[in-house]
């Protein structure tokens, strides 16, 4: 059976052999041809990866992404298409499942979305078992910065109609929607169909907390 890591890979290579290296996408700044060049960086090149993480080599990490993003765009979505490199743990199946499902949701997602139009989809109930538990278990690290306490509540997928705290704080934010819409929202995207309960403000700064 295919997972989802591996369905949202191909599809997202096919939407980028669809718009080209130069469209828009909601990571901030970001053509399409810089978002495969970090896919690429992610899983190729673990020695710049960490400055993803790790203010101090951002800037290392940065350079590494330049020099990948000015190859080919043909080889650049090739190389996102054929994936971790055999030397990496990501090639094995059950890893490429942990680490890239919810990465590559997400990043479809940025490109999709970066346009008028765009239209949220419809996730089987097999694709949100295998997206919302992992996001479940990187949400705190992906929310510690929040100012505010996060709670959700999804009305589909596994957890439906369960409350779920995700952040403490003096006062919270609570986002009720679909799984699929929870993750992009954790992650500050753009959403449809996610109710947000909290003051104006705090809704603001739970939008605008640095992922």
């Amino acid at each position: 059976m295919t997972t989802l890591a591996r369905s949202e890979r191909a599809a997202l290579v096919d939407l980028f052999t669809q718009v080209g290296p130069d469209a828009p996408t909601l990571c901030a700044g970001w053509t399409t041809r810089d978002l495969a060049a970090h896919l690429v960086l992610r899983e190729g090149r673990p020695d710049a990866a960490v400055g993803i993480m790790a203010p101090p080599l951002m800037a290392y990490t940065a350079k590494a992404q330049a020099r990948i993003a000015a190859k080919p765009w043909a080889d650049l979505i090739k190389t996102v298409q054929t994936g971790p490199p055999r030397w990496s743990p990501q090639s094995i199946e059950r890893l490429d499942t942990e680490s890239n499902t919810v990465e590559y949701f997400a990043h479809h997602e940025d490109v999709r979305r970066a346009v008028e139009g765009w239209q949220p989809r419809e996730l089987s109930t097999d694709e949100i078992a295998q997206l919302w538990p992992r996001m479940k278990r990187m949400a705190k690290p992906v929310v510690r910065k929040s100012p505010v306490g996060i709670v959700v509540i999804p009305t589909d997928g596994p957890d439906k109609g369960v409350t779920i705290r995700f952040k403490s704080g003096v006062r919270d934010v609570v986002l009720t929607g679909p799984s699929s819409e929870l993750v992009l929202a954790l992650f500050g995207r753009i959403t449809q169909g996610v109710n947000f309960e909290g003051s104006a403000a705090d809704v603001e700064a739970f939008g605008n907390f640095p992922r």
